[in-house]
């Protein structure tokens, strides 16, 4: 039984009817409706902090799905997964991916620059000035980015940009 089937979350499951009657409504291949399963049950697993499994249900997303866009998508939320255990260096390699294969996702860049300010904060009370600098103006970089796609998002990125005298740094 597909996660989607036993889930109790009314949202959840709102989602799951809405979806399948999107799939019988338009045309889509066998291949597109099956990797579309897989990513909304990683979807939902995720949600549920169950990532194991929504990691398990992504990778098989990817194993069928052929569009970028969609592709990006699913690398996007693998990113997510191993950002929030702490695998930074997987989610980066994440995040670019998606990127590579999507370019207007300034979620993927947020989340980015998320990672090098953390790494520039944990350089800073180690008192390592210089890889902090480095840190920080990365971080300026990927939210420039981002703030780029999504002007009014982001306000906290922007607020420090201008209090660190960031913002004319170049993309």
């Amino acid at each position: 039984m597909g996660r989607s089937q036993r889930n109790d979350n009314f949202i959840d499951k709102t989602f799951t009817v809405m979806a399948d009657i999107l799939l019988k409504v338009f045309p889509a291949s066998k291949e597109e409706k099956e990797a579309f399963f897989y990513y909304r049950d990683g979807m939902s697993a995720q949600s549920e902090g169950e990532y194991a499994e929504a990691l398990e249900n992504y990778y098989e997303a990817l194993q069928i799905e052929e569009d970028p866009y969609d592709r990006g998508f699913i690398l996007y939320n693998i990113g997510l997964i191993y950002s929030s255990n702490g695998e930074y260096i997987k989610a980066l390699e994440y995040y670019h991916q998606a990127l590579a294969l999507n370019s207007n996702l300034p979620q993927a860049l947020n989340n980015i620059a998320v990672i090098y300010h953390y790494q520039g904060m944990k350089a800073t009370k180690k008192q390592n000035v210089e890889v902090a600098r480095e840190f920080f103006d990365k971080a300026a970089e990927y939210w420039k980015q981002a703030i780029t796609l999504a002007p009014t998002n982001y306000i906290e990125a922007q607020n420090w940009l201008k209090t660190t005298g960031r913002t004319n740094l170049k993309n």
